[in-house]
């Protein structure tokens, strides 16, 4: 299983073009699902608003040179580590997750489109089958023990809502391609196939869901990341106070009238206790 690829036995049954017409519908999937999503939401018209509101109401201008290391930190901080996770738990999990998700859909592509029908494909089965697991491991510690409604309010990990869809998607693809490779492996031709339309339903609701799941997530979340970090850099910082409170114009800043006078730090206690009160 794990150096046999998968798609290649597969292909005695199902012809190579059908597998690779599967992969590109998948794709424009993707593709025309973010564009809708986009379009649907006006996340690029308020994105473009906010990012034109910051230029001009910025006390600083920032330099072309600046802008670019500013695009080179949050990509090496915000994308590849997902430092903007608090919890070290949550930003593991979420590594495992995105990187196993990665080699996942990488080795598909590969051994779909380079090796169709042979299956000795090199390395890539073994990194199909690595980014499944680290899917897996990621995503089922995400949501039996990390989730916020499971972890701080005491909610059932089986409750599902729509948000769920998903992270529930994706653990489908990975979890039932795993058990369909391990079975089509074994000889098992009957549950193989079984486990396959389950593998070929799950993958197709993960990308063709994209307009009502979190996927479009992963490309708003780097341009909102820079957005910040440039709006930081040129002081507007999103309209919030930045330095002191004691600054009658800082005091203005605030939205909270109540909250004018109170200092930089306050809230923070919150984080003395973990919000496990349920």
């Amino acid at each position: 299983m794990l150096f046999t690829n998968p798609f290649a036995v597969l292909s005695a049954s199902v012809p190579p073009t059908v597998m690779q017409w599967y992969v590109i519908a998948m794709i424009l999937c993707v593709v025309g699902g973010t564009i809708f999503d986009v379009l649907h939401k006006g996340s690029a018209a308020y994105f473009f608003k906010h990012w034109r509101k910051s230029k001009t109401k910025g006390a600083k201008q920032i330099s072309g040179g600046d802008m670019a290391s500013m695009a080179v930190q949050t990509v090496a901080s915000e994308v590849l580590t997902s430092s903007e996770f608090c919890n070290p738990h949550r930003r593991v999990a979420h590594l495992l997750t995105m990187y196993g998700f990665i080699l996942f859909i990488v080795s598909t592509i590969v051994m779909v489109f380079s090796y169709p029908t042979s299956q000795s494909a090199g390395i890539w089965p073994l990194l199909w089958t690595i980014g499944a697991l680290m899917v897996c491991v990621g995503g089922y510690w995400f949501w039996f023990f990390i989730r916020v409604d499971v972890a701080a309010e005491g909610s059932s990990p089986f409750r599902l809502m729509r948000a769920d869809l998903f992270i529930l998607s994706l653990l489908g693809t990975t979890t039932f391609g795993l058990i369909w490779a391990y079975l089509q492996a074994s000889g098992s031709a009957g549950w193989s196939t079984v486990f396959l339309g389950l593998f070929i339903l799950a993958a197709t609701i993960l990308f063709g869901s994209v307009p009502w799941s979190k996927f479009s997530h992963m490309f708003f979340k780097p341009a909102a990341a820079f957005e910040k970090r440039v709006s930081k850099a040129n002081g507007f910082a999103q309209n919030l106070p930045t330095l002191t409170r004691d600054d009658p114009e800082q005091q203005k800043r605030h939205s909270m009238e109540l909250l004018q006078n109170a200092p930089m730090n306050m809230g923070l206690g919150i984080k003395r206790d973990a919000p496990r009160h349920y």
